[in-house]
């Protein structure tokens, strides 16, 4: 006997048509319990005595639905995920299908049909339970701020990041890519920012070295140093709350996840390369549409955005700026440059006092002195002081050759070689029995190494001979023979 499905309806007629079965209940109390009229109550009891159990049960269950899609629909659907949206979401993948290819679709219908093929799967996330820190009740009152790096392009592009700005009463979203996440990209985006929206009472960044110097101050207790963005933003009144954990930011991240999913798929869909292409799609599509779909209203209704305050010019606070000393000739360097500050200045006594140094985003340069604007001109580099005279190096010494006697050497034939040869040998040695005197010149004894006594000794013996060889006439030479 096969299995019957029922529905907790169907099973709550079951048990009452039992009932009148057993004559226990009569049809008008069963019409009034379910409650059903009495006109269909008995059509119902009809069907249950003929059919049983199976009776009971809906007519259309395991039918298809008379408002389902066509099936050419589904197949075309289908084959446009499988194709060209194969990473992407049900719910995103059905916003493309609607936006490019005139499928209009419900999300969840598209969900079913990529499980039931196999291209999606059900996917359950579960995350620790940490407190809920609530928005702030104002819109300007407090704007996350922080880069995300990612393959924006696809490897179609150059690496590049983005600079997005949340803010954390409404989730209204501003964001631009940049070459890379530093302070000229911190300064254009939040200058941006303010032409749009205003100056926001303060930011929530990382602790990134753009927003905050990161090593130990110099003394205990002593002021952490500000950058250059700190800088810029203590002068527009701009507090700097630096976040100690990505999860403490949490808005922000979220866009990043969003950002690093549909505005990369997007970026895809509509053939985009370079940097400029999109900024200008997120300018004009994809950030109007993000903001009219995600921004909420905030608790209170007055907005805390304020104007630029009085005196100031915002291209010259989003900017560097550095103190130099001016010398006595009323210059002073900078980035390897020297900078001449004009006569028109004498009567400020500028010399050995500080200035501001300041460069703007667009390359220009000021100079200020207690916020006054310093006119200067830009000179050649300084002359290169002449070197001193070079004292010539010592030339190095080389250890004489020493040059060993020639065999036919009068030195070798005098036989005063073997005597010494023997003296360093030692005692062991046989001594030279004979010296042959032939002719020539008295050999040069001055020796062929060994002690400095070896070699007086060999000195001495040598003269004897040649005394020797001269008085017997044995010899030529400069002495003449006795009688």
């Amino acid at each position: 006997m096969g299995v019957i499905g029922m529905s907790q309806k169907e099973r709550q007629r079951l048990e009452l048509f039992a009932l009148v079965r057993k004559e226990a209940l009569r049809l008008v109390e069963v019409a009034a319990l379910l409650p059903l009229s009495y006109r269909q109550c008995k059509r119902i009891w009809k069907r249950f005595q003929a059919e049983g159990d199976i009776g009971l049960v809906h007519r259309l269950r395991g039918r298809p639905s008379t408002h389902r899609k066509p099936e050419s629909q589904r197949v075309e659907a289908l084959a446009w995920v499988r194709t060209h949206y194969a990473d992407f979401g049900p719910t995103l993948a059905a916003e493309m299908l609607a936006k490019h290819h005139a499928l209009s679709l419900d999300s969840e219908t598209l969900r079913r049909w990529l499980i039931a093929d196999g291209q999606w799967q059900r996917h359950r996330r579960r995350s620790p339970q940490r407190q809920r820190r609530e928005r702030k009740a104002h819109a300007g009152q407090l704007v996350q701020i922080d880069g995300s790096h990612h393959d924006w392009f696809e490897g179609r592009g150059p690496q590049c990041a983005l600079m997005v700005l949340v803010d954390d009463a409404t989730s209204r979203t501003y964001a631009r890519f940049y070459d890379a996440e530093d302070t000229r990209a911190a300064f254009d985006v939040f200058g941006r920012y303010y032409d749009r929206y205003g100056l926001p009472q303060a930011l929530y960044p990382d602790q990134d070295s753009i927003y905050q110097v990161n090593a130990a101050p110099i003394e205990a207790g002593a002021p952490r140093p500000l950058t250059q963005f700190g800088r810029a933003m203590q002068t527009l009144g701009v507090r700097v709350h630096c976040a100690h954990s990505p999860q403490a930011k949490g808005r922000v991240e979220r866009r990043h996840e969003l950002f690093q999913d549909r505005l990369v798929k997007e970026l895809r869909v509509a053939g985009i390369n370079t940097p400029a292409a999109a900024n200008e799609y997120l300018e004009d599509t994809f950030l109007p549409d993000l903001n009219a779909r995600f921004t909420v209203a905030a608790a209170a209704a007055t907005d805390l955005h304020r104007k630029l305050p009085r005196g100031l010019r915002l291209e010259e606070v989003l900017c560097w700026e550095d103190t130099r000393v001016v010398a006595r000739d009323w210059t002073l360097s900078w980035q390897g440059r020297v900078c001449q500050i004009d006569k028109r200045h004498a009567g400020l006594s500028l010399v050995g006092q500080r200035v501001v140094v300041r460069e703007l985003m667009d390359g220009r340069r000021q100079i200020l002195h207690r916020e006054v604007k310093l006119t200067w001109r830009e000179l050649a580099a300084r002359p290169v002081a002449p070197l001193a005279k070079s004292v010539p190096a010592p030339k190095s010494v080389v250890a004489p050759v020493v040059a060993k006697p020639a065999a036919g050497h009068p030195w070798r034939r005098w036989g005063i070689a073997a005597s010494a040869a023997t003296r360093r040998a030692g005692p062991s040695a046989p001594a030279t029995d004979r010296v042959s005197l032939k002719e020539g010149s008295p050999p040069d004894a001055r020796g062929d190494g060994g002690s400095p006594r070896d070699r007086l000794a060999i000195r001495a013996r040598t003269k004897k001979l040649w005394r020797n060889a001269v008085n017997v006439g044995g010899c030529g030479g400069r002495g003449r023979s006795r009688g």
